[in-house]
């Protein structure tokens, strides 16, 4: 169970703060507070960091519906960013691009067709063979570091940065130039001496590689998106840095997440090694570690009327993906990670016309790598106590920041 949240407002019609959302107390559950907004207003009202009067939504089906709605907006030029920059408001963004997951239909439609045949179950089938390969190399280099080593810098990270490098075309050098930019994007403080040099790296970077692969096209997304000849050399860089920085932090997360899940409930992992369906299990983990926890939000176009309340053109909800995940109207005794159970109607991968793209391949990647993992290190465990795993708790990403283990 998770710990009481000390902040709760004086009653639940009175407006939280941005800061509560974020005040997440134990390693999987979402801040107890949900679980109460949830019962009583799932739509509730927040104060964001700029001082716009919003909402939160904690439940599943108020969730589903605002993804759904095309009257709320995901442009992030019409939203307020429910998180600080290094304790400032975000100021709203301009539009860029190619960044088409900040866009709405027809915009986003246009750029999302150019990429979907990239990520369909036929084509992530085909790349499965290279990711079992980079699974089994990581393996091979923990194996070597161990018997104690951070599964983190020893196999989750580098397996999905090596898994993105692959797909879109970077070279090993280019994408270890890259990896620091993800980080820049999602903490909500950095050093703005270090982010300005990691930015202007990451752009000189992916410039040269598409100016790279334009000379000398390859069997890769990069290569395909270029000469297409539907998109600026703009255009592919913006898509090519959302892809990565999307793809490399949810994948690493999701994987650090669930392994981490799966040592805290040994009775789960029993199970799953004595069934050893590791496709079958992967949406339960993802639906109990949802990573991704703040920045999902929306922009209401227009007055629309939500869950008993008048949401006002203007204004923005935000929602917890992780809150609705453990909905007990949708999924029974949510707080439990039951691999046995069917999660279908999750949210980890959000809804609607922004659903993730890449979810066939990282439903891939998770499945493979734990397919790799748990049965070549049957001793695998925590190498420290469960409560001194270090969390990144305030990202936008949640995950672990180090996971040491032992086998």
């Amino acid at each position: 169970m998770s710990e009481a949240v000390t902040s709760e407002p004086a009653t639940t019609q009175e407006p939280i703060t941005f800061e509560q959302h974020w005040e997440r107390t134990h390693r999987f559950d979402p801040p107890e507070l949900f679980d109460r907004l949830r019962a009583s207003k799932p739509l509730a009202r927040m104060t964001y960091p700029d001082g716009h009067l919003g909402w939160l939504v904690t439940d599943h089906a108020l969730t589903r519906q605002v993804l759904s709605d095309p009257r709320f907006s995901h442009r992030v030029d019409l939203a307020h960013f429910p998180v600080t920059r290094n304790g400032e408001p975000v100021p709203p963004l301009p539009l860029m691009p190619g960044m088409f997951i900040h866009m709405d239909p027809p915009e986003h439609t246009r750029y999302r067709k150019l990429l979907t045949g990239e990520f369909t179950l036929r084509r992530v089938g085909l790349l499965r063979e290279r990711v079992a390969a980079a699974a089994r190399d990581r393996l091979a280099a923990l194996r070597a570091d161990g018997p104690v080593a951070d599964l983190v810098s020893g196999f989750t990270a580098p397996l999905a940065l090596g898994v993105l490098a692959d797909l879109i075309g970077l070279s090993a050098r280019e994408a270890a130039a890259l990896a620091e930019y993800p980080e820049v994007a999602h903490a909500p403080e950095v050093d703005v001496a270090w982010a300005t040099e990691v930015i202007q790296r990451t752009l000189d970077t992916m410039g040269a590689f598409v100016a790279r692969t334009k000379a000398e096209p390859a069997d890769n997304l990069a290569s395909r998106m270029l000469t297409s000849g539907e998109l600026t050399d703009d255009e592919v860089t913006n898509i090519l840095l959302l892809l990565f920085v999307a793809g490399y932090v949810t994948t690493e997360g999701a994987l650090a997440m669930s392994v981490f899940a799966l040592l805290c409930h040994p009775d789960q992992l029993a199970a799953l090694r004595a069934g050893g369906d590791f496709a079958g299990v992967v949406d339960e983990l993802l639906r109990y570690t949802t990573v991704n926890q703040y920045e999902i939000f929306r922009a209401a176009t227009e007055d629309v009327e939500l869950g008993g309340e008048l949401v006002r053109a203007g204004e923005t909800v935000t929602l917890s993906l992780p809150s609705a995940n453990r909905d007990p109207r949708r999924f029974p005794n949510p707080t439990a990670l039951d691999l046995g159970r069917d999660p279908a109607g999750h949210l980890a991968f959000g809804h609607g016309v922004h659903q993730c793209l890449g979810q066939h391949l990282g439903r891939a990647v998770l499945e493979i790598a734990l397919a790799t993992l748990l049965p070549a290190l049957p001793g695998l465990a925590l190498a420290v106590p469960e409560a001194e795993v270090p969390l990144r708790a305030r990202t936008s990403v949640f995950s672990v920041g180090s996971l040491p283990v032992t086998w």
